[in-house]
């Protein structure tokens, strides 16, 4: 894409921004003139001065959380994954479990998270952990799953006969793609997970502090908040996809092209 081409694109987005701001703050101001139901864009802003307080150990708990929760979803995801994946008589044993699991509401687990770790950092990461869990081992599943069988022919006459050895010289790379997209699906699905399992968790937290904002009705802070996950959300998806995505597997992207 040439640099006059991206200037544009970027002027259409930037209008449309523009656009929904000065939209909003008419329909606030205007329409709706009630602070609870809908502040204005500015007094949004002006929150934004006011937070300063709460945002910063807020923000540590939530990623704390975060952390913990997808880093045990990668690890047990992509493990289970891999085994049902590459074995397919495991697959046989595990693939009804998991169908039965997979389809509960990652919020439904939070009485089970209460009563198993209170109301402590553990289950707040327990419920990303369950939202985030799927995503990664259903395509870290059908990454080894979809393996090419010729790569595994060529690997055993070329000498690679040990089934260790093929999972993780020939299934990983293969199934790298499919895993590296299943834990950027879980990054976001996780990150929803988390504001909802904070506001019944601990005194700290993005979710926890929103929640506590609409208790007591400081509507516009709720909506800084919601601003601030919002652009935290976007920057975690675009880091993961340019540190790990388009440098790990850069090779797929090429090879589409050509």
């Amino acid at each position: 894409m040439d640099k006059t081409k991206k200037l544009k694109n970027i002027l259409i987005g930037s209008g449309g921004i523009l656009s929904f701001i000065l939209l909003w703050e008419i329909i606030a101001r205007i329409v709706v003139n009630d602070k609870f139901l809908l502040p204005s864009f500015s007094e949004v802003i002006l929150s934004f001065m006011k937070i300063d307080q709460y945002l910063l150990p807020d923000l540590g708990g939530s990623l704390y959380h975060f952390i913990l929760g997808l880093g045990f979803a990668v690890i047990i995801g992509c493990s289970l994954g891999a085994i049902t994946g590459w074995f397919r008589g495991l697959d046989s044993f595990f693939r009804p479990l998991i169908e039965l699991l997979r389809p509960i509401p990652p919020l439904a687990w939070i009485p089970f998270a209460i009563a198993w770790f209170k109301l402590t950092d553990f289950s707040s990461a327990f419920i990303i952990f369950i939202g985030s869990l799927f995503p990664i081992l259903i395509n870290a599943y059908y990454g080894f799953r979809d393996t090419p069988i010729i790569y595994k022919e060529a690997a055993i006459v070329l000498g690679q006969k040990k089934k260790l050895g093929l999972l993780t010289k020939i299934g990983f790379p293969s199934a790298l793609p499919s895993m590296l997209y299943g834990i950027k699906v879980a990054i976001g699905i996780g990150w929803m997970c988390m504001v909802a399992a904070e506001i019944f968790g601990r005194s700290e937290g993005l979710g926890f502090r929103l929640w506590n904002f609409y208790q007591l009705h400081q509507m516009d802070y709720v909506v800084a908040y919601m601003l601030i996950l919002g652009v935290i959300g976007i920057l975690m998806d675009y880091a993961f996809r340019y540190f790990l995505i388009d440098k790990l597997v850069r090779w797929k992207k090429e090879l589409a092209i050509k």
